[in-house]
């Protein structure tokens, strides 16, 4: 599989990361000075949000935050698509394969459905919704993209990943895991255009791995307030516990080692997840700072991020190169490219 366009599509609302404290502050009568500490601690410096900050004090009921995510979620999806179409210099009729995914919000018909219209790909296009991969959705997706065009060579296929975090805001949880979330995540859309012939960052291998018996690691509690952030302090932990090894078993099947990869493209979970990779793979610090850059102007964007750091990053022509990202399950999904 080759990569043949990447696009990433911000919100319009930039806003700095003490603003938004502030507004967080505010909005849910939590202490300021705690809330700049969890903020501060999150690495992130700004943050684009779908709405403007005035506008969350609406948000009193999931039926408002969905309806604000629907609206929002179709305009950064399609200038998202329409972005990759005009990179790839493929056109919209010729997408035979369409792959969908977000998990902070829901619709049905799946906002693919009328993605599809509004972009203009043809009505027999294959689609394929996803929800509830969280921040493993941009690299899973990929990765279904790929076992596609294995099948289907000279098809051409598309992943779009929309994220809107800040839709899922929760007033009255003053838990660590969501003062946390609120300094971390932030807003996007990302779309990816791949083909079975071509040129570009070439696919050639994927591997997923589940991890049975660690579903209170990372996800949502979804009740009548909506979307309410799970997330263990025991996170980190299990990072440093089990993905080495998993990272090292799918290179070593390729013939390589850590030390041999020249690009790592890594999904920016939070400070101390990056540390973590960085220390348990023994590579060098540097090697991820297109990871570090996303997650300081931009945030956690869920599975948009590790599509943003792709896009941003510039491999070494010939080069293996691994894409990572992990994820609610707990799961993790790696890819191995050449550039």
């Amino acid at each position: 599989m080759y990569i043949a366009g990447v696009q990433t599509v911000l919100p319009d609302h930039r806003y700095e990361q003490a603003e938004i404290t502030e507004a967080f502050s505010r909005l849910t009568h939590c202490d300021e000075d705690l809330l700049k500490r969890f903020h501060a601690a999150t690495g992130v410096q700004g943050r684009n949000l779908a709405l403007p900050l005035a506008d969350y004090a609406k948000l009193d009921s999931f039926a408002r935050a969905n309806d604000a995510y629907v609206e929002a979620a179709l305009d950064l999806a399609e200038q998202a698509m329409r972005g990759a179409l005009r990179k790839s210099g493929v056109r919209p009729e010729k997408i035979d394969h369409l792959v969908f995914c977000s998990t902070t919000g829901l619709a049905t018909p799946s906002l693919d459905a009328r993605l599809a219209q509004r972009v203009g790909l043809r009505p027999d296009v294959k689609r394929m919704p996803v929800f509830g991969l969280g921040c493993a959705a941009g690299a899973s997706g990929l990765s279904r993209l790929y076992d596609y065009l294995r099948g289907w060579p000279d098809h051409v296929a598309m992943l779009v990943c929309v994220e809107l975090c800040s839709l899922t805001i929760q007033r009255d949880d003053t838990s660590i895991a969501n003062l946390v979330a609120s300094g971390l995540f932030g807003d996007g859309a990302a779309a990816v255009v791949a083909t079975g012939r071509g040129q570009g960052p070439e696919v050639v291998a994927t591997r997923s791995r589940l991890y049975p018996g660690t579903e209170h690691l990372m996800g949502w509690d979804v009740g009548e307030h909506g979307f309410r952030i799970v997330l263990d302090a025991e996170l980190t932990a299990f990072v440093e516990q089990a993905l080495a090894g998993d990272i090292k078993c799918f290179l070593a099947d390729y013939g390589l080692a850590p030390e041999q990869v020249a690009t790592w493209i890594c999904h920016p979970g939070g400070p101390k997840v990056i540390e973590k990779i960085v220390e348990v793979l023994g590579i060098a610090p540097r090697a991820l700072d297109v990871t570090w850059c996303s997650l300081r102007e931009h945030g956690n964007m869920s599975s948009v991020s590790v599509l943003h750091v792709l896009q941003e990053t510039r491999g070494r022509s010939g080069a293996p190169a691994v894409l990572l990202a992990l994820g609610p399950g707990f799961s993790a999904e790696q890819l191995l490219l050449h550039w």
